[in-house]
Parts: C-alpha cells; sequence; structure tokens
C-alpha cells in the first residue's frame, strides 16, 4: 500500500467536520477520499502508450459493430426471431460493458489523467460488475434458445413467445441487481482514510478494497461468493443445453442438417469461451494467485476480460451468421442508394 503524506494529511484534514454540516455518521466521513488515482497496468507504464494505440480501435470496432448489430436487428423485420432479440440485447450491454472502462483507460495511457471521483469510482464498479452479471445471463438465455430451436422445433414459437423473452431479459436484470448492489453499498461504506492510490486500470472491487482502513473480507468474500454462485449454476445449465444439442445433432440423419446444427451453435460457443475463460481466470487469480501471478497479469486479465468480448462478439457473429450478414448488407445499400 502507497501512503504519501498528501494522503495522510487529507485524512486527517477530513476527520474534522463541521459540527453544523449534514451527512453521514462521523465514522463514515471521516475516510472518504475526495478522489481516487488510477495507476493503469503497475509495472507496464513504459507501455501504456502503445497499450492506448492498441484499445482505440477495439473500442471503435466494439462501439461500430454492436451498433450496427443493433441496428440491423431492430430495422429488418426477418431478424425478429428470439435469438437475434437475445443478441440485440447483448449488443447492448458489451457496448455499456467498454465504454463504463475502456475511455478512462485511454486517458489514463494517452496523458495520465489518473483521477476519478469517489462516485465516480463506484459507479464504474457498479456498471462493471452489473453488466457483467447480466452478460452471463444472456449467454444461458441464447443456449436455451439453442436448445429449444435443436431439441424442440416444432414447439419453438410456443415456447419462446414475446412474453417469454421479456420475462427472461427482467430476470436477468433483477438478478445483476439484486446481486450487485450489496456489494457496491458494503464496499462504499468502507472507510479509506490511508492511501487513494488504486493498483489498476479502473475501479475494480479488489482492487479498492485493498485501501480501506477497516476488514474488506466481508465484501471480498460475497464478492466471491456471489460471483461462484451465478456463473457457476450459468455454466452448468449452459453445459448441459449443449449436452443435450449435441445429443439431439448427432440423432439427425442428414448430414448436412448436422453441419447447420453445428455452425448455428458455434458462434455462440465461441463467444461463450471469450467470455467466461479470462473472466474466470480473473476472479481467482485475484483471490489465489496474488503471491504468484504478477501484478500486472492480473490487471491485464482483468481489463481484456472486459475489452476483448464486446471487440470480437459482432465480428463473430457477422462472420457465422449469413441472416446477421444479408441485413448488414441490405442496411448498406440502403444508406448508400435508398435501395
Amino acid at each position: 500500500m502507497i501512503v504519501s503524506f498528501s494522503d495522510i494529511t487529507l485524512c486527517i484534514n477530513r476527520k474534522s467536520v463541521s459540527p453544523g454540516m449534514p451527512g453521514p455518521p462521523s465514522n463514515q466521513t471521516m475516510g472518504t477520499p475526495a478522489t481516487f488515482f488510477l495507476v493503469g497496468i503497475p509495472g507496464l507504464q513504459s507501455s501504456h502508450f502503445w497499450l492506448a494505440i492498441s484499445l482505440t480501435p477495439m473500442y471503435t470496432i466494439a462501439l461500430a459493430g454492436n451498433t450496427l448489430i443493433m441496428t440491423v436487428i431492430w430495422m429488418d423485420s426477418t431478424l425478429q426471431e428470439p435469438m437475434y432479440c437475445f443478441l440485440c440485447i447483448l449488443a447492448a450491454v458489451d457496448i455499456v460493458m467498454a465504454s463504463s472502462v475502456v475511455p478512462k483507460m485511454v486517458s489514463i495511457f494517452c496523458s495520465g489523467d489518473s483521477s476519478i471521483s469517489f462516485n465516480a469510482c463506484f459507479t464504474q464498479m457498479y456498471f462493471v460488475h452489473g453488466a457483467t452479471a447480466v452478460e452471463t445471463g444472456l449467454l444461458l438465455a441464447m443456449a436455451f434458445d439453442r436448445y429449444v430451436a435443436i431439441c424442440k422445433p416444432l414447439h419453438y414459437k410456443r415456447i419462446l413467445t414475446p412474453q417469454v423473452i421479456l420475462g427472461m431479459t427482467v430476470a436477468i436484470t433483477i438478478r445483476a441487481v439484486i446481486s450487485m448492489t450489496p456489494l457496491s453499498w458494503m464496499v462504499s461504506r468502507l472507510p479509506f482514510c490511508g492511501s487513494n492510490v488504486v493498483l489498476h486500470s479502473y475501479c475494480e472491487h479488489m482492487a479498492v478494497v485493498k485501501l480501506a482502513c477497516a476488514d474488506p473480507m466481508p465484501s471480498s468474500l460475497y464478492s466471491l461468493i456471489c460471483s461462484s454462485i451465478i456463473v457457476g449454476c450459468d455454466v452448468a445449465f449452459i453445459a448441459s443445453s449443449y449436452v443435450l444439442i449435441l445429443r439431439a445433432v448427432f440423432g439427425l440423419s442428414s448430414k448436412n442438417a448436422r453441419l447447420k446444427a453445428l455452425s448455428t451453435c458455434g458462434s455462440h460457443v465461441g463467444i461463450m469461451v471469450l467470455f467466461y475463460l479470462p473472466g474466470i481466470a480473473s476472479i481467482y487469480v485475484a483471490w489465489l494467485g496474488q503471491a504468484t501471478v504478477p501484478l500486472h497479469i492480473q490487471v491485464l486479465l482483468a481489463d481484456l476480460y472486459l475489452v476483448i468480448p464486446p471487440t470480437l462478439n459482432p465480428i463473430i457473429y457477422g462472420m457465422k451468421t449469413k441472416q446477421i450478414q444479408k441485413g448488414i448488407w441490405n442496411l448498406l445499400m440502403h444508406c448508400l442508394f435508398g435501395h
């Protein structure tokens, strides 16, 4: 923990609160810094400029690609099936997830503007963790959609009605809010009277709670248990869905039908691998590998986990889904030539 003289002075000054000043209890107020400072990638400060050069096109692709996916699905009447509805929501969540961290990271890497206000830090933390909780739920919903489409094709429209899709989306969002709100509340109530330098490139939960002057174990343990339950349950249900899907696919008599079904699921499997592998690695390295995994590797894992899926998701779906390709082509023709 890095503690400077100015940090200690700031802490002492904050302990003297005017008697008539309204606010929360003194044991909360005295340890609240006005600003945090994000280090970026600890140990790789010399490479920050090149990291910014890499992040900028990735973020541009994420914004443009996901916006294009949303626009095509919204405007093309042939893309109103449940799978495309979930894909549209996934694209919106990817934009939120990338936009929560990348602009500030590029600012740190390019100009060294590493300051972030206390409220902005916890807002960023809430959106980052909330978006990841929503995304894992959407991947589960998309796996269920593929299961129904392949294993129960005759009942597809009867099972996945617009009301069911809306209900699943609302349930996924409520689950994310219910799971993330207590975590944000616990972290924001911790006293921060020491260093306000966060050894990370965004307000990641574990990096922030390490600066607390109180025991951070309750919030850290809650985060680990909650993440493990959500991700563990979702991955288990997704795996079960794909076991049933593979059984149904290899039971088909037509080779072309088998290849078409596997191709339909291939893009979804690729996106799940991109999301879950670095995400799970980031969570457990932060807990179990602190002494063995260098800090810059931990931070890079957490960064890539939020940047790579939003960047590659629209590319994978654009390349693997002919309906999306056709919709993009039709949209471009309409924009360029008016037909």
